[in-house]
């Protein structure tokens, strides 16, 4: 029995193949390779150069940026404890914005490589990339209206980080919510509120920000006295408080400036206004104005000098009058006068009058 008798016993509904035909199709085959394996090599060794091309330019790319980030670091750290550092961001800041700004580079830095990389091997493959590139193009036309809100978010967040705007730890007036700020992110910034709340606010809704932790900070208050007072004395009282807390811990650190008397602000018919105002280290201006409030409201009772407001000062006792402790004469002093005469009680009756 033949060979394509035994397969056609094994199954029936098979089509008999005979030898000549199996040589047949097995040459066929290896003609088909022949003619293709050069384009199979052609195409494999392409992927293989984009794909080796496409890491080596990420590596290049993440390892420049992290020199580049490196560089500020140590630029940071050489200002660091000198006076131009004390006006500019300190390192620990300018390290944690270098590196979230490195991470989001490296990020857009991959995503951009391995992209371009991917359609180029798809083109390898003679795949025809204009349907998907069009899919891709109409997907984020709607993405983009769908989400313009997220993607306004995530671009004011990425430019507030890049230009330094605020940073964890500053005390920033957003207009929609003012406070503390916990943590930056590229969406959503948090604040923490005077009386301990927590902000929750989107960067792009953030159209103006003061950042009141940045470079230095005014101390301002008013001292109000009466018009009577000798301005040359308030002078010399104040000046020597201001001297005096300039010499002590911890406000030898916070006042970044001497206080100055800028002169009067106001005079008015029962009191006159004088403006003190100090350079202090940012953040630290409240408790300055405190203290130094304090200071001089103290020294000015000790010198003499009452403000407006306080104990009125006690006028010179005149000589005492002999007559001032005795009472106003009556008109029932007098005993023929009319009050007295019907105040006088009858005599009692005679007993001759009543028999």
């Amino acid at each position: 029995m033949s060979w394509s008798a035994s397969v056609a016993a094994d199954d029936p509904q098979s089509v008999p193949v005979t030898l000549d035909e199996a040589a047949e199709r097995a040459t066929s085959a290896a003609g088909w390779v022949e003619e293709n394996w050069s384009t199979w090599l052609n195409t494999g060794l392409r992927i293989v150069l984009i794909l080796v091309v496409a890491l080596l330019l990420r590596m290049a790319i993440r390892r420049a940026l992290t020199r580049l980030i490196d560089r500020m670091n140590r630029s940071a750290q050489a200002v660091e404890g000198t006076a131009l550092g004390g006006l500019l961001v300190n390192a620990e800041r300018r390290r944690q914005r270098s590196e979230a700004i490195g991470s989001v580079l490296r990020s857009v830095a991959s995503f951009l490589i391995l992209g371009t990389a991917g359609l180029m091997i798809l083109g390898a493959f003679k795949i025809d990339l204009a349907p998907l590139l069009a899919s891709a193009g109409v997907a984020g036309v709607a993405i983009g209206f769908g989400a313009r809100n997220l993607v306004t978010d995530f671009l004011s967040g990425v430019f507030m980080i890049l230009e330094d705007q605020y940073g964890v730890g500053d005390s920033v007036d957003a207009g929609v919510a003012s406070g503390e700020v916990v943590e930056v992110g590229l969406r959503v910034t948090k604040l923490r509120g005077d009386n301990g709340e927590i902000w929750y606010v989107r960067n792009g809704e953030i159209k103006r920000i003061g950042n009141l932790s940045q470079g230095w900070a005014t101390a301002a208050l008013d001292v109000t006295v009466r018009p009577t007072e000798d301005l040359d004395r308030i002078r010399t009282v104040i000046t020597e408080v201001a001297e005096a807390m300039a010499k002590e811990e911890p406000w030898n650190e916070r006042l970044w400036g001497p206080v100055e008397i800028l002169g009067l602000n106001e005079v008015l018919l029962d009191s006159m206004t004088v403006r003190v105002s100090a350079k202090t280290m940012p953040g630290k201006a409240l408790g300055v104005e405190r203290e130094l409030r304090w200071r001089i409201k103290r020294a000015l009772d000790a010198a003499g000098i009452r403000i407006v407001g306080g104990v009125p000062a006690q006028a010179e006792e005149a000589a005492a009058d002999p007559t001032a402790g005795m009472a106003a004469p009556s008109a029932f002093s007098s005993t023929t006068s009319p009050q007295s005469a019907a105040a006088t009680p009858l005599p009692p009756s005679s007993p001759n009058l009543s028999k």
